[in-house]
């Protein structure tokens, strides 16, 4: 049976799926990487003077040059071969319709349905899903207003000045990017502060030096049971009690996305001003959600809903283009061939604009938490390597830092370079001069520096091997016209997507990650014995027991 006559069952595999590596494309990707691996990217711009004007896609306001991969018409061609035989087409089309495509929990994917259009039809379980989703907008749309307008009033009558959003996870990362990424829309005198770590010094950062009786807590959590977010929102009502003295402050002061309504209640949250979730979206696909409420705050709700519009654009994309001018298939196709043919195991996403510099901590947990399995769907053990480790830095800070490894290291690493056309803050030439390195280093890492140039150019003999770059290091370069909403969503979608496309060729379930539990789980039990002063014997490893003890010991003594 394949992947195509199972599309019904929510599965979407079987025992007798045959192992990624096993299949036929797979292994005529085998051969053909065999036949090219020795060829370089100055011979494949050599030999097809117009590739660089061939090997573009655009799609929702975004450019990709995808010519810098080392890829032929063939590979090209076999990886869309991969594709089919993958299911991928059909899997896709599954999501769209609210099939429980993520098999070990059995729900829909449905964070395409966060920026559908009020006139959309998405059934979960025979229910449109499109009129609740729109309902918590217009929800949102009106809070935010009322907190932007001053007219929502604190405990004491002081409008709001400051929102700290207290989440971790996908209810930190997505709205914290999303923010720091649109603060050119966002309200010149509204605060915004972010809490995401245990550690309480997070926590008394973001609220030193302000005032209680102008401060709003964005608390999210889906289940209102996850340790770190409670940890820290019961700090920050401790916090605020400190200040303002009555309990009937709370519910001026702080504000609920969950689902979980008697939990919230007994915070002290009024439960109309929470706002609700869905477990048909995943937390790392969550920031179109309610989740992204302070972004709303932040942006005013048309700046979000043409966000909404961004991904939108790029949904509709990905549904209806066929996979060969598909922007997030080929994406995600180069992906597997970058990751599993080319042994280039890491990608650095590499933003030329400082608004972004949240954006690759962004796609670490929206890459390595869905795709970082060794089981597939049908929990056999994987025969290929999955995600690849991303990480990155703005450019040109990064070119100062580990751009010397990507050009003449030993490791092989993929790029993504991201630019805008135009500045959100003119100052200059100075933008030219940002968008020059992008170009230079895109065309650096993919055609390098000969001996025979540096010799042709009076180079120092003494100095050749060290200075030569071998270049055809792989790279994408996304290009829009600014740096928008619409442009935000459309690029976010633009990745979701391509992660679900590497899942789906690995047959891996993308929207689990149980193997963040096991450390949870863990950390209860160790939580209680490190306060237990009865000295009960520990039954760890050695290593966990002895350290346990010196940290009590220590824990002890004065500091």
């Amino acid at each position: 049976m394949n992947l195509t006559e199972s599309s019904a069952l929510p599965n979407f595999s079987a025992p007798s799926t045959p192992a990624l590596a096993e299949r036929p494309a797979w292994q005529a990707l085998v051969n053909h990487h065999r036949d090219i691996d020795s060829r370089h990217l100055r011979e494949f711009f050599a030999d097809d003077p117009q590739r660089g004007e061939r090997l573009h896609v655009e799609a929702a306001g975004l450019y990709l040059d995808y010519s810098k991969n080392r890829v032929t018409d063939d590979t090209l061609a076999l990886l869309l071969d991969l594709a089919e035989q993958c299911g991928l087409r059909e899997r896709r089309d599954a999501m769209f319709r609210g099939e429980p495509i993520n098999a070990t929990e059995k729900r829909a994917v449905l964070h395409t349905a966060l920026r559908a259009p009020a006139n959309a039809r998405i059934l979960v379980d025979g229910v449109n899903v499109v009129p609740e989703v729109h309902a918590v907008l217009e929800r949102m749309a009106s809070f935010a207003q009322r907190v932007r307008s001053g007219e929502w009033r604190g405990h004491t009558g002081k409008p709001i000045r400051n929102v700290i959003n207290i989440g971790i996870g996908g209810s930190d990362l997505g709205p914290v990017m999303a923010c720091e990424a649109l603060r050119h829309y966002g309200k010149s005198d509204l605060h915004l502060g972010f809490v995401s770590n245990i550690d309480p010094t997070d926590l008394v950062e973001a609220t030193r030096g302000l005032d209680a009786a102008e401060t709003l807590f964005i608390v999210c959590s889906k289940s209102f049971r996850t340790l770190d977010t409670l940890t820290n929102a019961h700090a920050a009502r401790a916090w605020s009690l400190a200040q303002l003295g009555d309990e009937r402050a709370i519910a001026s002061h702080f504000v609920a996305v969950s689902t979980n309504a008697e939990a919230v209640a007994a915070f002290g949250i009024d439960l109309a001003h929470m706002f609700a979730l869905w477990d048909w979206v995943g937390g790392r696909y969550s920031m179109d959600s309610a989740i992204g409420l302070i972004t709303m705050i932040a942006v005013g709700p048309e700046h979000f809903r043409a966000m909404l519009a961004g991904f939108h654009a790029m949904d509709v994309h990905f549904h209806e283009t066929p996979l060969a001018r598909n922007m997030p298939v080929l994406m995600g196709l180069l992906a597997i061939w970058n990751n599993n043919f080319l042994d280039a195991q890491t990608l650095a996403v590499l933003p030329y604009n400082h608004d972004l510099k949240r954006f690759p901590a962004y796609l670490q947990q929206l890459t390595m938490e869905s795709n970082g399995k060794h089981v597939t769907a049908s929990g056999q053990a994987v025969s290929v390597s999955t995600s690849p480790i991303v990480w990155g830095e703005p450019g040109t800070n990064g070119q100062h830092s580990f751009f010397q490894l990507l050009h003449q290291g030993t490791r092989r690493v993929a790029c993504d370079f991201i630019g805008f056309s135009h500045s959100q803050n003119p100052l200059g030439n100075q933008h030219d001069l940002l968008m020059a390195n992008l170009f230079a280093q895109s065309e650096a890492l993919a055609f390098g520096k000969t001996a025979q140039a540096l010799m042709a150019e009076g180079g120092d003999e003494t100095q050749v091997a060290q200075r030569v770059c071998e270049g055809n290091r792989p790279s994408n370069t996304l290009l829009a016209e600014r740096l928008t909403p619409h442009a935000l969503g459309a690029l976010v979608a633009l990745y979701e997507h391509s992660v679900f496309t590497q899942g789906v060729i690995w047959n891996i379930d993308s929207f689990d990650q149980w193997g963040v539990e096991l450390g949870k789980v863990l950390a209860q039990r160790i939580v209680t014995e490190l306060a237990d002063t009865s000295n009960t014997p520990l039954t760890h490893d050695s290593s966990t027991n002895t350290l346990m003890r010196r940290y009590q010991r220590q824990r002890k003594e004065p500091s």
